[in-house]
């Protein structure tokens, strides 16, 4: 079988994806609240990332998913799915696809061992000790039970509060870039379709920089606001002015920043 086709990361800077793994996330049960968190902290630490899937709690979708993306990004963070129960199974997932045994980490035993009252580390929580041979613990300042990496892949909680410690714990043992920069700008009244031909032309003069359109609809009316986004922060302040420059020729009046909510 061959290796999927590497994504294109020709910037100074790795590249992450994103795996969030749960039923309840698909059911619209829960609503997912890492992904903005994680977007924005690897952005300030210069792992861009360039994709997220959200997937189920199936062992063969997980195991198939990760092995693909584990060869195209850097780094790999999922969350969810390493819980005491029945359906928390990514942690064995993550074992399997690295053809690994899922066995009792020494460490996070310990931990969790010692942390609960005798006999209260049962089966269940005992699962949360049990990982892939040879990961490395992420450790949990909230809750005790660990996360962990093996290889490129980060593996944290779903609980947010939760995967926000793991992350922070986590994140200065990452090999990242530059931070990726990032400059709005937006005007109210003008629409997509006036400027689509000028922007393109910015985008082709920096076409290392992410330059993404995005309308917004409010009482009162609505309008556009521009980003540039990347690694070269010189560059991104100069695109920004020429986004200004286009919008007044425009006859509008941009505002540095994101528009009001």
């Amino acid at each position: 079988m061959n290796s999927p086709d590497p994504v294109p990361n020709p910037g100074p800077n790795p590249i992450g994806c994103l795996l969030v793994i749960g039923n309840e996330v698909l059911s619209g049960r829960t609503k997912d609240a890492n992904i903005n968190f994680l977007a924005t902290r690897l952005g300030e630490i210069g792992i861009p990332l360039r994709e997220v899937r959200i997937i189920p709690d199936v062992r063969a979708t997980i195991i198939e998913t990760l092995n693909e993306v584990r060869q195209k990004y850097d780094h790999v963070f999922t969350t969810g799915g390493i819980g005491p129960t029945h359906d928390d199974i990514t942690s064995e997932c993550v074992a399997a696809a690295f053809g690994v045994p899922w066995e009792p980490q020494p460490e996070a035993w310990a931990r969790m061992e010692r942390h609960y009252k005798p006999g209260d580390f049962n089966a269940a929580r005992q699962r949360m000790a049990t990982m892939p041979r040879g990961a490395t613990l992420i450790d949990n300042a909230i809750s005790i039970a660990p996360g962990f990496t093996i290889g490129n892949v980060h593996v944290l909680a779903g609980v947010p509060r939760i995967m926000q410690a793991m992350f922070e714990s986590l994140a200065p043992t990452l090999a990242g870039g530059p931070p990726i920069a990032s400059r709005a700008v937006h005007a109210d009244g003008v629409m997509e379709g006036r400027i689509a031909e000028g922007l393109a032309a910015i985008q082709a003069r920096w076409p290392q920089l992410d330059i993404g359109s995005y309308p917004y609809y409010r009482m009162g009316g609505g309008g556009v606001a521009l980003v540039a986004k990347g690694s070269d922060a010189d560059a991104v302040e100069e695109a920004a002015r020429a986004i200004t420059v286009l919008l007044r020729a425009m006859g509008s009046q941009p505002v540095q920043g994101e528009p009001p909510v």
